[in-house]
């Protein structure tokens, strides 16, 4: 073996205990810069994805709000016929009394109409047998 290989093959103990690193504050305050832009890029983008899920909760409780008032619009237009149909039966009432002369019933003038009972089934000797 030569020299040179053998120098390699020991292995040198070297002890760097003594040294003492030195704090870089131009890397610490790169660090605490990058770490506060980082911060405040995060608190925009989650205030904007905050809006934006605001604004789609809003435009579905506006289509359900309308949806609400179309239904409401129905039952108004239906509550509406029925009253057009209750006044038509107070004018035909109207109309019955003055120029028919028809008069309104008072309590004594109704008559009980009674149900027809059922007949029994004829006998067998009357109904055709096949």
């Amino acid at each position: 073996m030569s020299d040179e290989s053998f120098e390699w093959a020991i292995k040198k103990d070297v002890r760097n205990n003594p040294i003492v690193r030195e704090v870089d504050r131009e890397r610490h305050r790169d660090m605490w810069r990058s770490v506060g832009f980082s911060l405040i890029v995060v608190i925009v983008l989650v205030f904007t994805a905050w809006q934006q899920f605001e604004l789609q909760q809003y435009g579905y409780q506006t289509e359900k709000t309308q949806k609400a008032l179309a239904e409401e619009g129905v039952i108004r237009r239906r509550l509406k016929l029925e009253i057009e149909s209750l006044q038509a039966l107070g004018e035909v009432e109207r109309t019955a009394t003055t120029t028919l002369h028809m008069v309104t019933p008072g309590p004594d003038d109704s008559a009980v109409i009674e149900r027809l009972v059922e007949t029994s089934a004829p006998p067998k000797s009357v109904v055709a047998q096949r």
